[in-house]
């Protein structure tokens, strides 16, 4: 199953800057770094997550102010990611699927859905928040168009950061479009994972698989 591995917008406190812009856009090369600036809630319980299904964009957001904004992936066609209003209900740093992963066989390490003979090990979906039964934020490959099977993938340490902001209860709204798509959205860098390799099995069971943030969390 290819590119479920992990693998800005930088944004400050007024509504000033939520219509200025804090970000600069362009793309990210394909297996770069994708470095965010997160920004500490100053309340906590204040803190909202919009998805832009459109846009594959998601802004957290404390009333008018940016924490974090970042590319995201959704679901497919086939397997689109839920719309409506959700909280978070569930985080785990070291989250691993129970549907698509590896079977283990000494050296030998092969895809696998469980079962079978060997050790399953899941594919690695570092900090997951789920809002939905089997649908979760987590780290991943981030691609230009629709790919994941419903989750909502962050790229490298966008993730961890992402983790950081929310907590459990916080709001979700996911829809095809969010009013900050109009201010946001344009200075969003944009993430092409599409033709990323994947990385070796041997990585993808270790606990090397979950990729730490290269610096603080938030500031």
């Amino acid at each position: 199953m290819r590119h479920i591995y992990p693998l800005l917008l930088l944004c400050a406190g007024s509504s000033l800057l939520l219509l200025t812009g804090c970000a600069i856009g362009g793309h990210v090369s394909a297996g770069g770094p994708y470095h965010v600036t997160a920004y500490k809630p100053n309340n906590p319980s204040a803190v909202r997550v919009k998805v832009s299904l459109s846009k594959e964009n998601v802004y957290v957001m404390e009333g008018d102010r940016c924490l974090m904004a970042a590319a995201i992936s959704v679901g497919m066609a086939s397997k689109p990611t839920p719309r409506g209003n959700f909280n978070i209900y569930s985080k785990q740093e070291h989250k691993r699927s129970g549907s698509y992963g590896f079977s283990v066989q000494g050296n030998r390490i092969v895809p696998s859905t469980g079962g079978g003979p060997g050790r399953y090990v899941g594919y690695p979906m570092g900090y997951w928040c789920e809002f939905a039964p089997a649908y979760g934020f987590h780290q991943g490959f981030v691609h230009p168009t629709p790919h994941t099977h419903g989750c909502i993938r962050l790229k490298g340490e966008a993730a961890a950061k992402f983790y950081a902001l929310v907590r459990i209860g916080t709001p979700v709204n996911i829809a095809n479009t969010q009013p900050e798509d109009e201010t946001l959205g344009p200075k969003v860098q944009r993430v092409d994972d599409s033709r990323t390799p994947d990385p070796p099995a041997a990585l993808m069971v270790s606990e090397a698989a979950f990729e730490k943030p290269s610096g603080p969390l938030l500031q």
